[in-house]
């Protein structure tokens, strides 16, 4: 055998593995998101995880670190398309919405999640496969859907029991506001330019707007003492931004303006805004986004508002890990169903078949090696499980078309029930858990 043959196999550094006992709170995770774009009514889109590296180009910008650096992109091998796992879902969307005419009958709310794939180096939070939710709201001209769609954000986090994230706001206004900005940014930059590290050079003349979200400290200096984009916003952006301001204090809900938040993607303008947090390190975003009213026509579509954000799930979920949340979530099932292999076996599955048709979650034991195990081992995968009550076959009990019900959680007691009333019991015993 060579030695590749014998060499450990491993996953792809920042590509993960879900791992069963992590499973139940990516589960409570996906259950909130849908009750939260129901409440909504927001419409389910999916897009494929590999487009066309033209997307991105077009849809994010050329100049941006993702473009630029962080996407997996390919030869087809059969035709020779250029293709990239998309690295962010609004882009695909807006191709989706495009290319299906989803706005002739009218604005449209849609929501996403899915994995997205960006090369950069992992940290807590922060993986090269990682997954997203995405809202967006295309069609919706006023300050009322950026709020809304804000006030989603803080929803979720209400649902799932977070604490402790901020909503910092800012406004990016017009293409022409930002073009002064641009002007009067590059000037004051040229000035300090022995003093900009080698992205902020790279960015000088490209992206200006991008070094204001430099995370180097000793940057921190420059950046402040920079030109604010606010001073440049016209009336009519002002007016945006103010009202989406007092629909969220309408609403009883606290923001802090932020005049250097700017988002590493081309495509915003007016309004955007980011949830952070202090407790996940240097990774403290978990959610932003805003408004990108010029990506549909910039994408060879008609011309059509559209705001939105995307959280990444992998932080809120060490978020909620870090907030002691995983407790709250249940890993047991209702039964835990127990047999001696052979007859017992065939009715131990037969009943388990009814009890899930009934809607009933059970686990029927299996022998690794297919021998029948003892009830004093079998009681103990019972436990182990969670489940909330055993039936016990064997036998004595099939004999006598009887099981042995055993609540496992309360006061272990046994009670002995026909097998053809099983369902009943059970869900009598689970109704009085319940209330």
């Amino acid at each position: 055998m060579s030695q590749d043959k014998q060499a450990k196999l491993t996953g792809v550094r920042g590509m993960n593995d879900l791992l069963p006992q992590e499973a139940p709170l990516w589960a409570h995770l996906e259950q909130s998101i849908q009750g939260l774009v129901r409440s909504y009514g927001y419409q389910q889109i999916r897009t494929p995880i590999v487009e066309q590296t033209a997307l991105f180009k077009r849809g994010i910008g050329e100049v941006t670190d993702i473009v630029e650096k962080e996407m997996y992109s390919f030869e087809d091998s059969l035709n020779g398309e250029q293709l990239t796992l998309r690295p962010e879902g609004t882009a695909a969307v807006v191709r989706a919405v495009i290319e299906h005419n989803l706005l002739y009958e009218g604005p449209k709310r849609l929501w996403y999640t899915g994995p997205m794939f960006r090369h950069e180096r992992p940290q807590r939070g922060r993986y090269r496969q990682f997954h997203q939710l995405g809202i967006e709201a295309l069609g919706f001209a006023g300050p009322d859907v950026d709020a809304e769609i804000i006030l989603m954000c803080q929803r979720l986090w209400d649902d799932l029991g977070l604490t402790g994230i901020r909503l910092e706001l800012n406004s990016l206004g017009q293409s022409n506001e930002r073009a002064a900005h641009r002007e009067a940014l590059i000037e004051h930059f040229k000035k300090h330019e022995s003093e900009l590290d080698e992205d902020a050079k790279r960015r000088l003349l490209t992206n200006p707007l991008r070094i204001l979200d430099s995370k180097n400290p000793a940057m921190k200096p420059i950046v402040e003492s920079a030109p604010q984009l606010l001073s440049y916003l016209g009336e009519e952006s002002l007016k945006h931004f103010e009202g989406v301001q007092r629909l969220l204090k309408a609403n009883n809900l606290p923001f802090k303006i932020n005049p250097r938040l700017v988002r590493g993607l081309d495509y915003y303008n007016l309004t955007v805004f980011e949830w952070v947090t202090d407790q996940l390190g240097s990774q403290g975003t978990v959610a932003g986004g805003g408004r990108y009213d010029p990506l549909i026509a910039q994408m060879g579509g008609k011309p059509a508002p559209a705001c939105g954000w995307a959280m990444g799930m992998e932080r809120v979920i060490e978020l909620m890990k870090e907030q002691g949340l995983s407790a709250d979530v249940d890993n047991g099932c209702d039964v835990y169903v127990l047999h001696q292999a052979g007859d017992t076996l065939e009715a131990a599955l037969v009943v388990a078949e009814r009890l899930r048709s009934a809607g009933i979650e059970v686990i029927l034991h299996c022998s690794p090696d297919g021998a029948a195990a003892s009830f004093k081992s079998q009681m103990k995968k019972a436990d182990g499980s969670g489940a909330a009550y055993a039936i016990i076959i064997g036998p004595d009990e099939l004999a006598a078309g009887q099981a042995q019900l055993k609540d496992l959680r309360r006061d272990g007691q046994q009670m002995t029930v026909a097998i053809d009333g099983l369902v009943d019991a059970v869900i009598n015993q689970l109704v009085s858990i319940s209330e």
